[in-house]
C-alpha cells in the first residue's frame, strides 16, 4: 500500500529560528493514489503574536488563534497522522523547519524521524519547468488546476490543491500502476492467476475506437504532453516511424 500525506502549514512570520510558530496545519491523505477523504486540520495558538504581514497572507488574527489549542496538545495526533506516510510539501525547507523547530519543543526529535520520506513538489517543479514561476497558484494555472476559491492561503485549501497538482505532475508514471482486486477488496489477490495464463493461446481481437475514443486519447497525449514539459517521447517516435 502507498501511503501519501500532502501537507502545508501556516505561520506566525518566516524565521522558527527567531521564535515564529505554526498557526495552522493541513493535512490531505492519498492511498494508491486515491484521495481518502482522511484529512487532518489544526488552527493552533501560537503563544506569540503574529507578524502583520503573516496575517495579510493567511488571515488568522491573535483574537481568532487565542483559544485554539497548543501544538504541544496536538502533537501526538499530528505524529500519528504522519506516521510511516511519504509527505509530499510544496517548499518543504520551510515547512519542515517548523515542524522540527516544534517538534524539538516537545521532545519529540525531527519530523523525518516519523515519516518515510518527504518529497518537495517545488524542486519537482523547477526541474519539469525551468525557468518559470513555480509557485502553488502558477502550478494550478499551468496544470489545469481550479484554484479560483483561492483568496487566502490556508493550510488545508493549499494541501488539497497540491494534492491535485502532483497527479497532475506525476501523471504517465505510476498513474496507470493498478493493483488488481478481487470482489472482497483484497488487493494483489489474483495477481498470481493472471500470470499463470499464457495469452498467446487466445485469438484476440483488434477493437478499433470510435471517434469520440480517439479524439479523447489523442487530448489525454496532449494533456501527459504538457505535464511532462514537452518531455513526451511518442513525439519523437512518431518522427522516427
Amino acid at each position: 500500500m502507498s501511503r501519501q500525506i500532502f501537507l502545508d502549514t501556516e505561520t506566525t512570520g518566516l524565521s522558527p529560528d527567531s521564535g515564529d510558530r505554526i498557526v495552522e496545519i493541513g493535512c490531505v491523505e492519498m492511498v494508491n493514489r486515491r484521495l481518502t477523504g482522511r484529512h487532518l486540520h489544526f488552527y493552533i495558538n501560537p503563544e506569540r503574536p503574529n507578524s502583520e504581514d503573516a496575517v495579510r497572507v493567511h488571515g488568522l488574527t491573535d483574537e481568532f488563534l487565542a483559544d485554539k489549542p497548543t501544538f504541544a496538545a496536538l502533537v501526538d495526533q499530528i505524529v500519528e497522522y504522519c506516521a510511516g506516510a511519504e509527505v509530499i510539501i510544496h517548499n518543504a525547507a520551510f515547512d519542515i523547519g517548523f515542524l522540527n523547530a516544534e517538534l524539538a519543543r516537545c521532545g519529540q526529535g525531527k519530523f523525518t524521524d516519523h515519516v518515510s520520506g518527504v518529497i518537495d513538489t517545488l524542486l519537482m517543479a523547477r526541474e519539469m519547468f525551468p525557468g518559470k514561476s513555480n509557485n502553488l497558484d502558477a502550478l494550478c494555472r499551468r496544470l489545469e488546476v481550479d484554484n479560483s476559491h483561492r483568496t487566502l492561503h490556508g493550510a488545508l485549501m493549499d494541501a488539497e490543491l497540491l494534492a491535485e497538482v502532483y497527479i497532475n505532475m506525476t501523471r504517465g508514471q505510476d498513474a496507470l500502476l493498478i493493483e488488481a482486486e478481487d470482489e472482497t477488496g483484497n488487493e494483489g489477490q489474483g495477481a498470481l492467476d493472471v500470470a499463470a495464463i499464457d495469452l498467446r493461446s487466445f485469438d484476440l481481437p483488434v477493437i478499433q475506437p470510435t471517434p469520440e475514443e480517439a479524439e479523447a486519447f489523442d487530448k489525454a497525449l496532449q494533456d501527459l504532453d504538457k505535464a511532462s514539459g514537452g518531455k513526451s517521447l511518442w513525439k519523437s517516435l512518431e518522427t522516427v516511424l
